[in-house]
């Protein structure tokens, strides 16, 4: 199966068939087309190539066979047109407010995103003249208030990093294309298994691959998926000539971890319930942060909008950030690490992690509590992740 394979085969067909251009050898898992440049077959054939006329390769920096076989692939999953892929998530975020947007231009974002993109939007895309508004991921009446004559893009994640707030991800779409803005939503989180933005009514997707796309913590990615227009032409455009290039190795691992994706994803969403249920139970625990649980604020929209509810599990421990740092220091099998979408389960303290760059007040204002905890659940036997847990928050 080619990438003209239907769009109505399902999900799964989808991550282990579409991408897919076998060569003369036959080949059943997809070749690493390890290789810096191309030949031609004549001056003429060079020309083209360079000046568009024709199709094919001319250089890995914009034109490799694997890297083209992943955002074939992640395209078809997202229900996009094209999808280019990037060195990694955060250089997904960069090329895309890069290739969308110019000086005297205006984003509004969520206040619940990534402190590093935090950072990006404040010190870095503030450099070129573009300004950000910050407003609260659910309240709808603050994305419509905070839109200016010169807002050109509205910017969430869904559910958001690390407190798993949602937006309502087609009402935001008629808030910002009623102003004509776009909507870029960052799906790393859910991933198309779970959330298919595009389908939402969003115009451009913006994954991590580093997270569940690979599932195994093994290679640096991103990507960005929407129309041929923005992504295919002008996302594509910012790639060519500034280079934050995804490697064909890659490539080839990310390919390897979407024919996965659907089935990790679900055992994801199985142990990360089961933590939240049993957190939100637990004498030390002062609040759990889970879209699966039926107190979630947003608990009906995630039922709506997704699939799963995500293997992302945040919780409050009673004492602040000592009892916080208590919980990590205490486990034996769970990984300390800030990364997130692994196999295995990890644990990070967000203020100290993640958002440690942020000021106080930032951090206060995004709900970033000293007492918070982050768990990426892994796919352990339950009883083992809650026992390890258990350690530090004294059974």
């Amino acid at each position: 199966m080619s990438d003209d394979s239907p769009d109505d085969f399902g999900f799964s067909t989808l991550a282990t068939r579409s991408g897919r251009h076998p060569t003369q050898e036959g080949e059943q898992s997809e070749p690493i087309f390890l290789t810096s440049s191309y030949t031609f077959a004549s001056a003429a054939e060079a020309a083209a190539r360079f000046s568009g006329e024709q199709p094919g390769n001319i250089y890995s920096r914009f034109t490799n066979p694997t890297v083209r076989a992943f955002e074939e692939r992640l395209a078809k999953l997202e229900r996009g047109e094209r999808c280019v892929a990037t060195s990694s998530g955060m250089s997904a975020i960069l090329s895309t407010f890069m290739a969308l947007l110019k000086a005297g231009d205006h984003i509004v974002s969520s206040r619940a995103i990534f402190g590093t993109t935090t950072v990006l939007l404040n010190q870095y895309m503030a450099k070129f003249g573009v300004e950000t508004t910050f407003v609260p991921l659910a309240d709808e009446a603050a994305w419509e208030a905070a839109i200016q004559s010169n807002t050109r893009l509205l910017f969430l994640e869904s559910p958001s990093n690390p407190l798993t707030e949602l937006a309502d991800i087609s009402r935001l779409a008629e808030i910002a294309h009623s102003a004509g803005a776009l909507l870029v939503v960052d799906n790393c989180f859910c991933t198309p298994a779970l959330q298919q933005p595009l389908v939402l009514g969003a115009d451009v997707v913006i994954h991590s691959a580093t997270k569940f796309l690979d599932g195994q913590g093994r290679c640096i990615g991103g990507a960005i998926v929407g129309s041929e227009e923005l992504v295919g032409k002008d996302v594509y455009g910012f790639l060519r000539t500034a280079g934050p290039t995804m490697s064909p190795f890659n490539a080839w691992v990310f390919l390897k971890g979407l024919e996965t994706l659907k089935l990790r994803m679900d055992a994801h969403c199985a142990n990360a319930l089961a933590l939240a249920e049993w957190l939100a139970q637990h004498p030390r625990v002062e609040r759990v942060h889970y879209p699966g649980l039926a107190d979630h604020p947003q608990h009906a929209l995630a039922c709506r909008q997704q699939s799963g509810f995500g293997g992302i599990v945040s919780f409050e421990v009673k004492g602040g950030k000592d009892a916080a740092w208590k919980v990590v220091d205490a486990v034996k099998m769970i990984s300390v690490t800030a990364n997130l979408g692994d196999t295995k389960t990890t644990v990070t303290h967000p203020a100290t992690t993640t958002h440690g760059r942020l000021t106080p007040e930032q951090r206060a204002s995004a709900g970033i509590k000293d007492s918070l905890l982050r768990v990426a659940v892994g796919l352990e036997d339950f009883a083992d992740i809650q026992a390890d847990l258990a350690r530090g928050l004294g059974g």
